[in-house]
């Protein structure tokens, strides 16, 4: 028998979780699966295996500006569509969608939908999939970490060019700045690149 309390206990469960993973220094916890993911990656959705597609003119003319480089330098047209897309987005703690996205969230649908890699929906889990690297190796997708408020792994962004992340900020939203920002690069912490999953360590180690 279908019973109504039961089901809309369910439903309010649901939506509470999906509020409670993002990058946000305060201690929070949530169901998860056994891949890290909380409820919230519920919305992330694929684009397809990832493959590179040339921006168009105007696009690239507009990042090549932002970040000091040659247009013929902006090839991933995948990855600065999406940012053109999110750039502005307001930051919201828990969010993934447009009204609001947190750092973490950021960087999980980036991932997802420009190199069709899943990542966990924290900071402290995502910086578990990196494979380590010292700041003058960084490449376009790597991942940068940040200590806010004394917290390890507390904040993240994604590499791009010529010392430039994309990031969700608590100020100024989703935003591409220079990784030596005043402000930012004071707390950086770790950076590298993904994990291919037949690398990925066992837990633990």
């Amino acid at each position: 028998m279908f019973n109504f309390r039961t089901y809309t206990k369910a439903v309010l469960f649901i939506v509470a979780a999906a509020t409670l993973a993002s990058c946000h220094p305060r201690k929070l916890t949530a169901r998860t699966d056994n891949y890290g993911n909380t409820g919230s990656t519920a919305v992330i959705t694929r684009r397809g295996p990832y493959v590179m597609v040339k921006p168009d003119k105007e696009l690239a003319d507009k990042y090549a500006t932002i970040m000091g480089v040659k247009r013929n330098d902006i090839q991933n047209g995948r990855l600065y569509n999406f940012i053109d897309e999110w750039m502005g987005t307001p930051y919201r703690f828990g969010g993934l969608g447009k009204d609001g996205v947190d750092c973490s969230g950021l960087v999980s649908l980036l991932q997802l939908q420009v190199y069709d890699t899943a990542l966990p929906r924290t900071c402290a889990m995502q910086a578990n999939t990196i494979k380590r690297k010292y700041e003058d190796e960084l490449k376009e997708g790597d991942l940068v970490f940040f200590d806010f408020d004394g917290k390890q792994f507390s904040h993240v962004g994604v590499y791009l060019q010529n010392g430039y992340i994309v990031h969700a900020s608590t100020r100024r939203g989703v935003v591409v700045v220079r990784l030596h920002d005043n402000g930012l690069y004071q707390y950086f912490s770790r950076a590298g690149s993904i994990f291919d999953p037949a690398e990925m360590p066992a837990p633990g180690n």
